[in-house]
């Protein structure tokens, strides 16, 4: 898991997390602030998915014309 996936990871909690805080004090505010956290968090885990993905081929390739 690298940085991205990391952080993301922590703003879906987040998300979550004041979604459910909304939800139980009636702030509607709040709770949209909280699906727009985890949306964020949703996309900056993808792409840290996606740039761990592509080292591992770099890293396949290297190994590859080594040998």
């Amino acid at each position: 898991m690298n940085k991205d996936e990391l952080e993301g990871k922590v703003d879906q909690m987040k998300g979550k997390f004041k979604q459910a805080v909304g939800r139980a004090t009636d702030d509607p505010n709040l709770e949209d602030d909280g699906a727009a956290d985890e949306t964020a968090g949703d996309v900056q885990s993808a792409f840290g998915q996606a740039k761990r993905k592509a080292g591992e081929v770099v890293e396949d390739i290297g190994k590859s014309i080594k040998r």
